[in-house]
């Protein structure tokens, strides 16, 4: 029975051990930008503590990210709680041809308000501050972003998740309205002809 068990504990070991490294792996791909840090005085009896507020960006640069926000007695550990929040609260975006989004995009949180543009290859990421760190590490290669509301960092990713939520891919679309995506592409590329022939 103990013999039986103790095989039984073994199997169970070895699963762990597959999963923990294939986490590692995961966790290797993954890309980190430190946003924003802040130190917050707090008032207590006998003068003032302080802490540090850590704003941190994660993404795999293929399609997926996420941001988290950790406070703590130390910058190390601030960064280290912000950086497990990112890691849970992951989106998946669809990219177009694994450089840039499908369509034009805006989003807003409070009084930050960012508009995103899907721009053609050669470009680069015309985007500042925490709007960059976000677009980077999504993996996008060509897009124009301009944030035209508050410059506060919290806002402004808040504001940029809240119009990558919002991008839908042909395929999506196609599933959607029960068509194929051949018909969805077909149409935005007569739309594309009908353009240069107007011009």
């Amino acid at each position: 029975m103990a013999r039986g068990e103790q095989q039984r504990g073994g199997g169970g070991d070895r699963r762990d051990r597959r999963e923990r490294t294939q986490e590692e792996r995961a966790d290797s791909d993954i890309v980190e930008k430190l946003v924003h840090i802040n130190r917050v005085a707090a008032t207590v009896k006998g003068g003032r503590r302080f802490s540090f507020a850590a704003l941190m960006v994660v993404g795999d640069q293929k399609g997926r990210v996420g941001f988290g926000h950790g406070k703590a007695r130390e910058v190390p550990e601030a960064i280290r709680k912000a950086t497990e929040e990112a890691k849970k609260t992951m989106i998946r975006v669809p990219l177009r041809e694994s450089r840039t989004l499908h369509h034009d995009g805006a989003g807003r949180h409070g009084a930050g308000k960012v508009m995103l543009r899907a721009a053609p290859a050669g470009t680069g990421v015309i985007a500042g501050g925490p709007m960059r760190a976000v677009l980077e590490t999504l993996g996008v290669q060509d897009v124009v972003a301009k944030s035209v509301g508050s410059s506060n960092p919290y806002n402004m990713i808040r504001a940029t998740f809240d119009a990558l939520k919002a991008q839908s891919s042909p395929r999506q679309i196609a599933n959607k309205r029960g068509k194929k995506v051949g018909d969805i592409l077909g149409r935005r590329n007569d739309g594309a002809s009908a353009d240069v022939t107007e011009g």
